[in-house]
Formats: structure tokens, sequence, C-alpha cells
């Protein structure tokens, strides 16, 4: 007896997932192709179904080689549900593949925006920084438009997302620690660091945290031996109540100079939101063992003692 063929959009999607995780891609997209029309036929408004179905046979598209298709794909289903990540990426790396390197650089740094823990969208910023250097030379972010905002709600609806997908970023992040530590820069690599920093700092002083972030990512990507990056970043994270952030950030920075005063300030700041008063406390010690008349210290000592009492 001949199996049975799927009937609905549910049952053609999960058939064109079996074949994609087969290896069958033009057997898969075929599938998501009869699951769109006939979910366009009902007339049911469902853009989240129809930006995944969509989304989907990009993926069959990128493996397939097809970028073009992939592009267009990627792009409608970013039209019916802005800013999701998976399209973003498969557009990304179309746009990569097709040496689009400016559009490619745009979809990774929005992807970045709503998780800078993203190991491809880190990977792949970091390619095409270095793509656009060489082509356009130490002017080459002037040439580009602005990175699209993504707004406070989007980042939100992937916070929420599948725990699948969180436990996923967190592989990723740890990957992507792992492979910077281990990388060993150049002096062409150090010198677009600093940089990069430099552009961070400009970003801080705007106010522009978030995007300062991004740029304190990428210049770690190139090096990540300047403990006053890492410092830096806390702050943006101090800003922003990313108060876990901040610590890590803080201690990433002491390891590298046992003597950074901003990081111990900082961490002993995010520690005492964190409600960690002896934390706090002992990190304002240190500081003041170094620098026994900062005043900023001194009086953060006395709040967090306020506190411990």
């Amino acid at each position: 007896m001949a199996p049975k063929l799927p009937d609905s959009v549910e049952e053609l999607r999960a058939a064109g997932n079996l074949s994609f995780r087969n290896g069958q891609f033009a057997e898969a997209a075929t599938l998501y192709s009869r699951a769109l029309r006939m979910l366009q036929a009902q007339g049911s408004s469902d853009p989240e179904k129809e930006s995944v179905l969509y989304s989907n046979r990009a993926a069959c598209h990128l493996k397939d080689g097809n970028c073009i298709d992939c592009i267009k794909d990627c792009t409608s289903a970013l039209a019916l549900v802005p800013f999701g990540m998976k399209p973003l990426l498969r557009r990304a790396s179309a746009y990569e593949a097709l040496e689009k390197y400016t559009l490619a650089y745009m979809d990774y740094l929005t992807v970045l925006q709503i998780d800078d823990s993203v190991t491809s969208a880190l990977e792949g910023s970091s390619r095409m920084t270095r793509a656009l250097m060489d082509s356009f030379g130490p002017e080459w972010r002037q040439k580009l438009p602005s990175v699209p905002l993504v707004p406070v709600s989007a980042q939100k609806r992937w916070e929420c997302s599948p725990s699948g997908y969180r436990k996923e970023t967190a592989k990723s992040k740890s990957k992507e620690a792992t492979a910077t530590k281990s990388r060993v820069p150049s002096a062409g690599d150090v010198e677009r660091a600093r940089v990069l920093k430099e552009e961070g700092n400009e970003l801080v002083k705007k106010g522009n945290h978030k995007q300062a972030i991004e740029k304190y990512n990428e210049s770690l990507w190139f090096s990540n031996l300047e403990s006053a990056t890492y410092s830096n970043r806390a702050l943006c994270h101090l800003v922003l109540k990313q108060y876990k952030e901040a610590v890590k950030d803080c201690t990433e920075a002491l390891r590298l100079d046992g003597k950074n005063v901003k990081a111990f300030y900082r961490r002993a700041q995010a520690y005492k939101a964190l409600k960690d008063y002896k934390a706090s406390f002992a990190d304002i010690n240190n500081l003041l063992q170094i620098e026994p008349r900062n005043g900023p210290a001194q009086k953060l000592r006395q709040e967090v003692n306020r506190s411990l009492n």
C-alpha cells in the first residue's frame, strides 16, 4: 500500500523538514512550495507560518547554491515577519557567496543587534569587515548605509524564543569564546581592533550603547588582548542593565590587567545592582588599594556598606 501523501500545510512542512534533514534539498523545496501554495489558497492570514515556509525554502536554495532564489525567499519571509534571525542569516550567507559584501554585512549586524552571541553572525561580520576594508580602505565605514535599528519589540520576541534556540545560542557563545581565545592576532588585526574600539568609544559618547557593543564585539574578534575593550563594553552592559554580562566583561578585563581600575569599579557597580554586596565591597577595596583617593569608589563603598549593615 502506497504511503499517504501529505494533505495539510503542517504535514507538508513536516515532510519538507524530514527531506531537508536527509539532504534531499530539491525535494524539501518542492514540499515547502506546495505548503505555501496551500496556505495562500486557504486565504487565512498567518504571516508567521508563511514566513517560516519561505525561510525554510530559502535554506534549500542556499544548500543547492541557488543564492538568487534564496535571497528572494528570505526577503519575502522578512516582509512578513521583520527581523527574523534565520532568514537574515541565510540572506547574509547568500549575499556573501555572491560577493555582495555590504549587503551581507548589514544583515549580519542586524542579527547581532538581536543577539550579540550568535557565532555565525560574529564570524560573518568579521569576514565582511576584512573584505570591505580590502575593497574600500580605512574609510570603508563611511561608504555604508545605516544599519536598520532593531526595535525593542523584535528583540523581546527573540528573547522569548523556544528553549532549543536558546540552547544553541549558548553553545555558539561558548564556541565563539573558545575560538577567539585560541587566535593569535597579527599586527594588522591588532590595529583593526584598535580602530573598532575607538569607534565604539565614540558611540558611547553619543549614547549609542547597543551599537557600541557591536563595535567592541568586532574589535574583540580581531584581538582579545585589550583589557580596556572589555571594561568599555562592560560600561555599555551596565547602562543597558545587563549586569551579569558586565560582571563577565570586567572579570575578563581584570584577567588581562589586574590593575584596571575601571573594571574593578564597574564590576562593583554590577555586583551592587545584583545585590551581591560582599563581592561589590571586595572590588571597591581592591580598587582603593590601587587608587586610595578615588572619590567615586569611596562614595560607592559607603553605599554598599550601608546595604551590608
